[in-house]
């Protein structure tokens, strides 16, 4: 297959000369937008359990979480090499002490050579960026931190409850890559509300601020969210699903083919769900997304002109 988009697998294995893989580590941590400190009850679209319904309990130490899924990932995929990624939730949202004792477990653990955080964009300390570089340094482990912007249209941000806007995303981004960290943003392509000139704005924004990674999100809708009440209510419709691969492929064509796309589409947990994946399995839509580029001749970074800036003539 010729080049359609950089994928993530094969961004590991350019960086790392092997295969590697995500180890979930969930933490007993909150959120500032759900706790009360910027808001209660999360993003409109966040159930209780966010997005570690795949992870293990948070009362779990990080090194039993990360000993008991390496041991799986060594058997089934005979991985060498491991990422320790924490997922669900605000990551950097806790007491300092306790941020440095989570991230030096799993810094010392063997074969762990990244710790990948997830986050929101207002809640990364610099004295958590200073911390993390002392460990980069340390035990020659690289950092990614992910965080979740899912759309750079402000107005459906504030819809949905986010607790933040885009200037909180753009600080953040420029303040991160001065550590020369990574990032990762996690997009949510069909919010409501959002129209395929957001998925465009969000792709060149995403370029401009020298992203490493994206993953990619269709919206899933969780009884008991406010989502949830606003979907069966007749509030907002969701786009089918031939324009969510247009607005995928779309967005694609925008982004820096130097951006590697851990994911197209996400999985989701089926258990009271309203709505998840058009009830389509999710490599059934990335597969169809990927056939549709190849036969248009569509490709990550076909339409970047964007970033050069024009000269009179």
């Amino acid at each position: 297959m010729s080049f359609l988009y950089y994928k993530y697998s094969d961004f590991l294995k350019n960086k790392y000369n092997n295969k590697v893989y995500k180890l979930p580590i969930n933490l007993p941590v909150t959120c500032p937008n759900r706790d009360g400190r910027i808001s209660v009850g999360g993003c409109s679209y966040c159930a209780e359990i966010g997005a570690g319904f795949e992870c293990l309990s948070g009362s779990v130490s990080v090194s039993e979480q990360i000993a008991k899924n390496m041991a799986y990932m060594k058997k089934r995929f005979k991985a060498e090499k491991f990422i320790a990624y924490f997922q669900n939730f605000t990551n950097t949202y806790m007491p300092f002490n306790d941020f440095k004792n989570f991230m030096k477990d799993a810094s010392e653990i063997e074969n762990i050579i990244e710790i990948a955080i997830s986050t929101r964009p207002d809640c990364v300390l610099t004295k958590q960026l200073d911390y993390l570089k002392e460990l980069k340094e340390k035990h020659k482990i690289n950092i990614t931190i992910e965080l979740g912007l899912q759309s750079a249209n402000y107005h459906t941000l504030i819809k949905i409850n986010r607790g933040h806007t885009l200037s909180e995303y753009i600080k953040s981004c420029i303040e991160i890559k001065s550590y020369d960290f990574d990032i990762c943003t996690h997009v949510i392509l069909n919010l409501p509300n959002d129209t395929i000139t957001d998925t465009i704005e969000t792709a060149k924004i995403i370029t401009a601020l020298n992203n490493n990674h994206v993953k990619l999100h269709a919206l899933y809708i969780i009884e008991g969210t406010k989502m949830a009440e606003e979907y069966k209510s007749g509030k907002f419709n969701i786009i089918t699903l031939d324009e969510y691969k247009q607005r995928v492929i779309t967005f694609l064509e925008y982004l820096s083919p130097k951006i590697s796309i851990q994911r197209l589409i996400g999985r989701a947990p089926e258990e009271n769900s309203l709505f998840v994946n058009w009830n389509t399995s999710w490599w059934k839509i990335r597969d169809e997304i990927e056939e549709e580029m190849k036969k248009n001749g569509l490709y990550q970074g076909r339409k970047i002109q964007y970033i050069n800036p024009i000269e009179y003539k």
